[in-house]
């Protein structure tokens, strides 16, 4: 994990229970002798999301629905320490594709980092969730939200003539299809030797999981997207879930002509993951 991340070491529950008591009925003592919370369970991790934000910055109100995807916070802060140091500012435009209900960059990145948030969404129910959220937390007020009204479209309709950004992030849909979604669920639940796959905290609705050719075929749309905001986004990038993707989606992006692409590594615990960041300035 980043060195600066906050939460690179062990929780400490019996401080994040303080500031959200509804944690501790989650909490418990591992074989280990250690705190922990059952990391496949989605309330448990919902709960601990919501203990850490008001915790570490202060958030009154975070909720996201059922259904929706729950994002791990400690890596999703990596993603952005990393993205951070691209840049020599300290004061970054940040613009996310498909902020979800859950608006967890542009939380992150106003509360530890302070920069100025633009998120954009397709979905109506996700982003009335999201403004909910922003309008409950004082520390949020300046994110702008933008919702995506064509959903071919990913760069185009959201950035607008005159808009300058730093950095673009992205989450992208990593699945083909449902089933493909729901396939990877049963191998996790067998892997974990669950009882059932509602208990696996996998969450997320078809448009956040899935798109017509998985997560290869999003990133490439949004390369081919990126070369008509060149000179307005320094830095474009996106999570890359599947390493084997990685060779055809830089080729991809190699082709819009690219001063610089970059892929980085980051690893939180046993879990290893990665973003893909391509410019056309020098």
């Amino acid at each position: 994990m980043h060195p600066e991340n906050p939460f690179a070491k062990n929780y400490d529950f019996d401080f994040l229970v303080q500031h959200s008591p509804d944690l501790k009925e989650f909490v418990f003592v591992n074989e280990y002798g250690n705190q922990t919370i059952t990391f496949e369970d989605k309330q448990a991790v919902k709960v601990l999301n919501r203990a850490l934000l008001k915790a570490y910055y202060g958030l009154d109100h975070w909720d996201i629905p059922e259904h929706n995807l729950c994002p791990p916070i400690p890596g999703r802060l990596d993603y952005l320490l990393h993205l951070a140091e691209l840049i020599p500012k300290t004061k970054l435009r940040l613009l996310d594709i498909g902020t979800g209900a859950n608006l967890i960059y542009p939380i992150l990145a106003t509360c530890h980092f302070n920069w100025q948030c633009t998120a954009s969404e397709v979905d109506l129910d996700a982003l009335k969730n999201a403004q909910e959220i922003i309008d409950s937390n004082k520390v949020l007020q300046k994110i702008a939200l933008r919702r995506q009204r064509f959903k071919s479209s990913i760069l185009e309709h959201i950035i607008q003539p005159g808009d300058n950004f730093d950095v673009v992030v992205c989450n992208p849909p990593f699945f083909k299809n449902r089933t493909d979604a729901e396939k990877q669920n049963q191998r996790k639940v067998r892997n974990l030797q669950l009882e059932g796959g509602e208990r696996l905290n996998f969450g997320g609705l078809a448009n956040e999981l899935c798109y017509k050719g998985g997560e290869e075929a999003f990133i490439k749309k949004m390369a081919g997207e990126s070369v008509l905001f060149k000179d307005q986004v320094h830095w474009f990038s996106s999570l890359v879930s599947q390493k084997e993707n990685l060779k055809n989606i830089k080729r991809a992006i190699n082709k819009t002509d690219p001063v610089e692409v970059k892929v980085i590594e980051m690893e939180q615990g046993n879990k290893k993951s990665r973003f893909v960041a391509w410019t056309y300035r020098k």
